[in-house]
């Protein structure tokens, strides 16, 4: 693909995600879309053969850029449990900063207005915690009693509530301090003092 079309396909996934994100899936229109991206719809259809489509290459995107960003804390040369909690922290930052990241999870929340298959960002995401649990239990900083493949789900579903919580009560305004708190309460459960 030439690097204009590229642009032009970045910018209707950045002007997807920014109405996704604000009015939703079921209350946006191709239209509004164009709008926003400022591209005709005929460069729209180009790329993208529905609101569907589009919808689902912005949750695509959305994975992406979350991905890309916690390979760096992945590879650092730290603890895998600090690993697991900088992971969920950058996760918690792109949310309020990165528009994509919050039209593709508002999306997430939606995809039964689209019949959409939505579950492979968050079987990564627990494939993920699960095998830096693992490690963290080799370093001793997880009890040898915890079952990582059980925490790392518990752990994926209590980060998605607790951000969800908190976009419905704060506009994510405390998202931050949200993920926080929740580390707060599970630090006790993983200790290998715990077991």
């Amino acid at each position: 693909m030439q690097q204009r079309a590229k642009d032009t396909r970045l910018s209707v996934i950045q002007g997807a995600a920014r109405v996704f994100a604000e009015i939703g899936y079921g209350n946006s229109s191709l239209s509004d879309i164009t709008q926003r991206a400022g591209v005709t719809k005929g460069a729209l259809y180009f790329h993208f053969k529905s609101k569907e489509e589009l919808a689902l290459a912005v949750i695509a995107e959305q994975h992406a850029l979350v991905l890309a960003a916690g390979a760096g804390i992945v590879a650092a040369d730290i603890p895998a449990l600090d690993k697991l909690i900088g992971l969920c922290k950058m996760f918690g930052q792109q949310l309020l900063d990165e528009p994509i990241v919050q039209g593709g999870i508002r999306l997430t929340f939606e995809a039964s207005a689209f019949d959409a298959d939505v579950s492979g960002p968050y079987k990564d995401w627990i494939a993920t915690a699960e095998a830096l649990l693992r490690t963290a239990q080799e370093e001793g900083s997880v009890g040898s009693g915890v079952d990582p493949a059980a925490f790392a789900r518990y752990l994926i579903a209590s980060f998605t509530g607790v951000q969800m919580v908190s976009n419905v009560l704060t506009g994510r305004e405390d998202v931050l301090s949200r993920i926080d708190q929740m580390w707060e309460f599970m630090m006790p459960a993983l200790s290998p003092l715990a077991n």
